[in-house]
């Protein structure tokens, strides 16, 4: 692809997916913007060995935007990083197309491993504010990653992750639409589990009044009979 195909394709992601933009030129002032544009020529410098000038372009870029993408890192179309500071995405993460991510997202690696070190991310993916990709597994397509999310392990398509660490709490057969931006309204099951408890201490609390009351008619019943038999 071309270098003003890469500007197109960036104007038309943003255009596409943020809400709060009123005019095209708005662009051109997002992170998501520069640090793509600059990520996509530091990766076909990386490509071809200058590694150096690669992370060169890249890390003035990371100084710019507060977004570091590493150049080695492999990133397909529509990638949409929203507002960005604080996003690291390290040199073997794979990228599908249509993702977005958060600000406060890393995509790194657990330090023990070689070679494939980062995480896969599939199409359509979405990684929420805060939220931590650790190791080198994929995620699947379609799925979503609650904010502030710890994940360390493979995620299947379609899924909705939540927690620390991360676990899967819905699974749907369905594609997420590439402009369903919705990353508040994801299941809480801790809060789920809460209310399951609140529910059944009701329900034994109410369940010992109602003894306590038969308990007590019994015993009034018993005394009545005690005075007639006197």
């Amino acid at each position: 692809m071309s270098f003003i195909s890469h500007i197109k394709e960036e104007f038309q992601v943003i255009q596409e997916r943020d809400p709060a933009i009123k005019t095209p030129l708005e662009v051109l002032l997002y992170p998501s913007f520069r640090v793509m544009i600059k990520y996509r020529r530091a990766h076909k410098l990386y490509l071809k060995g200058h590694y150096f000038l690669a992370r060169w372009i890249s890390q003035r870029a990371a100084r710019k935007t507060g977004i570091e993408i590493h150049p080695g890192a492999t990133i397909g179309k529509g990638l949409f990083i929203d507002h960005g500071s604080g996003v690291i995405i390290g040199e073997t993460t794979i990228i599908g197309d249509n993702v977005t991510l958060y600000q406060g997202v890393t995509l790194g690696g657990n330090g023990k491993e070689t070679g494939k070190r980062h995480p896969t991310l599939e199409d359509n993916v979405m990684v929420s504010a805060g939220a931590k990709i650790i190791g080198s597994f994929t995620i699947g397509a379609n799925s979503k990653i609650g904010a502030g999310s710890v994940v360390i392990e493979e995620v299947p398509p379609n899924c909705t992750v939540v927690g620390i660490p991360g676990r899967v709490v819905r699974q749907k057969n369905m594609k997420v639409p590439r402009t369903n931006m919705d990353h508040c309204h994801l299941p809480d099951p801790v809060l789920d589990d809460l209310k399951t408890l609140q529910k059944e201490y009701t329900e034994v609390t109410n369940r010992v009044l109602e003894l306590e009351k038969e308990l007590r008619f019994i015993k009034s019943k018993k005394g009545e009979e005690k005075d007639e038999t006197v």
